[in-house]
């Protein structure tokens, strides 16, 4: 199912059938390093993280990660969508692209389209983000999206903290 469209790229809901580009993602060393190793490592694996990820998260909120592909061609480059977070105390925005989709300004617009689609379709008055302290990308595409740093903080189970950041979402 088709989310939202732009001008180079077309967001849609993930399936088990994606699993083979998620087990891609989230092995990417860049995805392990600035979000976090998962342990998946099979397909099987794979399609289980995605029947209790994003798949879950679209039959209990209405959203989650979609699925980025390239509009002409429907090469998937990566992830972006919303994220409902139990430690949070509302939702965030969450993206990963594949190296080789980085500085081509994919991230903004797919974020950008995400953004304008919490704000209507979500119906959401505010988005957070999280990053990495060392993330220096997705701190740039935050800030180039309006969020602004709010404070660190310590995801449950963890040691490091984390950057919080949150933009108000004008209706």
């Amino acid at each position: 199912m088709i989310v939202v469209q732009t001008e180079r790229l077309t967001l849609r809901r993930l399936t088990t059938e994606d699993a083979g580009f998620m087990l891609e993602v989230l092995n990417d060393p860049s995805f392990v390093r600035y979000i976090g190793d998962r342990g998946v490592r099979t397909l099987e694996q794979s399609r289980d993280y995605l029947l209790k990820g994003p798949l879950d998260s679209y039959a209990r909120h209405g959203y989650g990660l979609y699925l980025v592909q390239l509009r002409d061609s429907e090469v998937p480059i990566g992830l972006c969508g919303l994220v409902k977070r139990d430690y949070l105390p509302a939702t965030d925005i969450g993206f990963s692209f594949l190296p080789a989709f980085w500085s081509k300004g994919y991230a903004l617009e797919a974020a950008l389209a995400i953004k304008k689609h919490a704000r209507g379709d979500a119906g959401l008055a505010q988005l957070l983000a999280i990053t990495s302290q060392d993330n220096a990308a997705s701190i740039s595409l935050l800030k180039k999206l309006g969020f602004e740093f709010e404070r660190l903080i310590t995801a449950p189970g963890e040691t490091v903290e984390i950057n919080l950041f949150t933009v108000e979402l004008v209706r």
